[in-house]
């Protein structure tokens, strides 16, 4: 029982690092806020000439790629929130960088099916990190 303990212990204790490293609780944060101000989820179309962005749905592996591209791309669209999207990108960037959050990048290159508009952009992220935090 007590080695069983120790274990549980141990597996807790590295849990709580790499929620660390991963930034989740602000991360978290800054995306909720994200996601209070931009209500608008005008649909994502590729082909058509439109305002909506279109950002990468990341696959599991390469979400802190996908997450990289994707605040870059909501950065270059001159968004109203630009100094937080700014700080995820820092942050998305430097996880991607260092190799923290190791379960979020299987490589630099960000791989996905589908695109989505901003709200589902930002969902992805919140639901990713939240499970992270769990």
């Amino acid at each position: 029982n007590t080695s069983m303990l120790s274990y549980i212990l141990f597996s807790c204790l590295l849990l709580s690092v790499q929620a660390q490293d991963c930034s989740v609780h602000e991360i978290i944060r800054h995306t909720k806020r994200l996601l209070e101000r931009n209500s608008l989820s005008c649909p994502c179309r590729e082909t058509a000439v439109s305002s909506c962005s279109c950002l990468p749905i990341a696959e599991p592996g390469h979400e802190l790629a996908c997450f990289v591209e994707g605040t870059k791309h909501m950065l270059r669209s001159n968004t109203s929130s630009s100094a937080i999207i700014a700080r995820l990108n820092l942050a998305f960037q430097m996880q991607l960088d260092r190799n923290l959050c190791e379960s979020l990048a299987r490589g630099d290159q960000c791989q996905y099916k589908t695109k989505g508009n901003v709200k589902e952009f930002l969902n992805k992220i919140l639901r990713t990190y939240q499970a992270i935090n769990k």
